[in-house]
This record gives C-alpha cells, sequence and structure tokens, in this order.
C-alpha cells in the first residue's frame, strides 16, 4: 500500500485525551484508507472474539470467559483486558458476560482476599491458585469505571459500586498467611503472624507483583499505566483523588528507572527503585563466563511480561501526556534497538543490555523454549509509533498490519497473549482506545 505521508502528519501530539478528547488515527496518517482501517480493526476483534481461533466463550445466557488456550484456564489477566476492549468497542454483551463470571468464580466475597480474584481458575471456574496478581485488579478497577461512563448503573450491574468496592478491598489490611515451609530464594524465610495485604506498597505507593507477602516485595514493570490511575481520580468517587494522582506521578518516575538508557528495554521483574531483582541462580543454572554478570534465571530480562511495557507508556502518553518529553524519547529509543535487530527479524526475548539471552534464561511457553519474532511484540512495539516522529515508525507500523496471526513451521501459536495485544495495538493506531468520559 502507497505511503505518501508527510513528516508533518506523524509529529506527536502534546496533550493528552483527558483534556482535548482527541486521539490519533496513526493508520491514516500514514497513508491507509479509512474505510480499510475500521475493517482490519473489525477483523482483528473478530479473530479474538468470535473467529475460529477465538478465546472468548459464552456459558449460558449470561456468562462468558476469556481463556488463554494454550494451558486451559482463564486468567484475570485475560478476563479484564477482555472488559476493557469490550467497553472500549461498546460490547455491552461481552462486557456485562465477562464480569459475571470474574465475579462468580474469581472474586474472593469473604476473608482476608475479599474482593481480590483469584488469578488463574479453570474454565469451569475451580480455582488453580487463590492468589491475586495485581494487573488483573487493575484493568478491573478501571473497565468498571468506564463501563459506569458509558452505560450508567442502572442496567443490570452497578459497575461503580463494583469499581469502588474493589478500590476498597485493596486498601492495606491486615491477614495471617498460611503456614510454608522455608521461604523462596533470596527473599528469607516466610514471615510470621499477622502480615498487611495491599495492591499498593503503601511506603513507594507503586503496584505490587502480587498483593501478598512475598509477591509485595516487588513490581513487574509491565503493571505499570499511570493514566489508569487518572481514571481512578476522576470517576471513582471514592475520596482518594490526591492519593490516586501521586501513584500515577511516582509509577512515571519508576519507569525511568527500570528502563535501560540505552536499549529501552526493562526486566520482566523488578524491585521499587528500579533495580534488577536480586535473586541467587537457581540450582542447574550454568556459572557466569569470566567477566560476565551473573543472568540468574531469567527474570531481569525483556520477555513476555515485558512486551506490554511499550504500548503501556504509548497509552500514558496518548492519554495524559504528563511525561510527553520523555514518553517520545523513549519511544524511539525502543524503536531504535528493535529495528537494529530488524524490523521483520527480531527476537521476543533479549537481556535488557541488548544481547540475546541463552539457555534457562528464555522463558517457555506453550511447551515450547524458542526465541521467536513474536506478533505480540510486533504489535506493542508498533503501538510505541503514537510517541515517535522518526521515518522509521512507519516500518513497525506497516509490520503490524501485513503480519499473519497463525502457526509457527513448529505448531506453536497462541490466540491469547498474541491476539490480546495485536487487538490492543490496533485500537491505539487506529484511535480507538480512549478515555472514556462521563
Amino acid at each position: 500500500m502507497a505511503m505518501t505521508i508527510q513528516m508533518k502528519a506523524l509529529t506527536p501530539w502534546i496533550k493528552g485525551g483527558f483534556e482535548t478528547g482527541k486521539y490519533r488515527n496513526v493508520f491514516v496518517e500514514m497513508g491507509y484508507q479509512p474505510d480499510a482501517v475500521d475493517a482490519k480493526l473489525k477483523e482483528v476483534f473478530n479473530d479474538v472474539f468470535r473467529g475460529p481461533n477465538k478465546v472468548y466463550f459464552e456459558v449460558g445466557d449470561s456468562l462468558g470467559y476469556v481463556s488463554d488456550i494454550k494451558n486451559n484456564d482463564a486468567r484475570t489477566e485475560g478476563m479484564s483486558y477482555g472488559m476493557m476492549i469490550a467497553v472500549q468497542m461498546n460490547e455491552k454483551d461481552i462486557f456485562d458476560r465477562l464480569w459475571r463470571w470474574s465475579k462468580k468464580y474469581m472474586q474472593h466475597q469473604s476473608g482476608s482476599r475479599e474482593g481480590y480474584f483469584a488469578w488463574s481458575c479453570k474454565t469451569d471456574g475451580t480455582h488453580n491458585a487463590e492468589g491475586a496478581a495485581s494487573d488483573g485488579e487493575l484493568y478491573f478497577i478501571t473497565a468498571l469505571i468506564f463501563a459506569s461512563n458509558r452505560w450508567g448503573n442502572d442496567t443490570g450491574i452497578n459497575y461503580k459500586a463494583e469499581a469502588q468496592h474493589i478500590l476498597n478491598c485493596i486498601q492495606p489490611k491486615e491477614y495471617t498467611p498460611e503456614p510454608r515451609q522455608g521461604g523462596f530464594p533470596g527473599f528469607g524465610p516466610q514471615q510470621d503472624g499477622p502480615q498487611k495485604m495491599y495492591l499498593i506498597d503503601p511506603e513507594t505507593q507503586l503496584i505490587t507483583f502480587t498483593p501478598d507477602g512475598f509477591g509485595q516485595r516487588f513490581t513487574d514493570p509491565s503493571y505499570h499505566i499511570p493514566a489508569f490511575y487518572e481514571v481512578w481520580a476522576k470517576w471513582a468517587d471514592d475520596g482518594r483523588s490526591d492519593y490516586w494522582m501521586e501513584c500515577a506521578k511516582k509509577s512515571r518516575e519508576f519507569l525511568h528507572k527500570a528502563i535501560n538508557e540505552k536499549t529501552g528495554l526493562n526486566g520482566d521483574m523488578s524491585q521499587y527503585d528500579g533495580s534488577e531483582m536480586q535473586m541467587p541462580r537457581f540450582p542447574g543454572m550454568p556459572e557466569p563466563k569470566e567477566g560476565e554478570k551473573p543472568r540468574r534465571n531469567g527474570v531481569n530480562n525483556f520477555r513476555y511480561d515485558s512486551w506490554r511495557v511499550p504500548m503501556n507508556i504509548a497509552l500514558d502518553y496518548e492519554w495524559s501526556c504528563a511525561d510527553g518529553e520523555w514518553q517520545r524519547q523513549y519511544g524511539e529509543k525502543i524503536q531504535n534497538f528493535f529495528y537494529s535487530q530488524g524490523v521483520n527479524t527480531f527476537f521476543d526475548q533479549y537481556r535488557t543490555d541488548g544481547t540475546i539471552p541463552e539457555g534457562d534464561e528464555i522463558l517457555q511457553a506453550g511447551g515450547f523454549k524458542k526465541l521467536r519474532h513474536s506478533i505480540g511484540l510486533v504489535a506493542t512495539t508498533a503501538a510505541a509509533s503514537v510517541m515517535c516522529s522518526h521515518d522509521k515508525s512507519k516500518e513497525f507500523v506497516d509490520a503490524l498490519w501485513n503480519a499473519k496471526h497463525e502457526p509457527f513451521d513448529d505448531g506453536y501459536f497462541d490466540a491469547y497473549y498474541d491476539g490480546l495485544l495485536r487487538l490492543f495495538a490496533f485500537m491505539h493506531l487506529s484511535g480507538n482506545y480512549r478515555v472514556i468520559q462521563r
């Protein structure tokens, strides 16, 4: 498709959607026809929710779930992503079905975990785990607030009340963990007696990896979406607006520290100060070569969770633009790195210094341990184009447009994670991932 765009059209905006109510259609700016963009977005949505490789399934008259097909489960990640997509696309029936399933099967209704969600369930609703993964709650709350703004609270579900309930439950509260033998390497033994449970670390005001005694000790850079806190501050009406705005500020400051200054890459997990996780080498891991910094088990590498960071920062830029100058520099920095690796050939896992991981550093998926050129990362690097003004951005966007979501030669196929990130990227680049105002 011919590209007739001039560079002026690629100049990133300096105000966000909270202020302007406007969103860029980067595809159209780059020469794609509006009708073709609309059709492509519908096609990608259909792939996820209605096509032969869909990951959304309806149950009876009122329930539905999103499944990580390769792991045969339903996760708070996918359920809350599905709800966010549904409210953005004005698919109320899908949204309501997903929320009802999440509340019925995933959300704890009493006890120390009240209000939190079991992060993984079998597709019949049986819990695979009781604990929460903090990004699920982050998305549930924001999607519910948007649903309240879009559809009101008197159509069968009081979306705002549901969001406020979660917001109240994630505040620090005391609990006594179940006995556990030993401790996790590098983090010491389990603490005895009552502990505090919280989604947001009270000291740093940063989101936890998991809201429990172990996962509260660190964070995940891909869980940081500062603009979501601004949504809470504006429309949750929970009496914590100033606190949530401060959380947004702290989250942006954290991202500056967690991202490699040269490559733009970040680790899968991080200390609250942005430094690498200090975890000892696990049994069976090879000794580091002479002069080489220990890589341990790869948690400090850029891999699956990390893929989301470029798109999350793009979202914060599009909606808030409160950190626009740094975000524009970041967008071009990370695209420059992947461009240096080949727009159509870069791998989906790297060390944060840009070198290639080896052996047990490589995180497996779907029974395969292999470096790939995954469409999920193709999608998020393309989404970063909303922040960029260099010519390279067009190549990333074209690569996403032309990429086929189909099985690899060895049979590996991820309809779930790759599919959802691909859909999010098309929403971003077509101007259809928006702040839904009241």
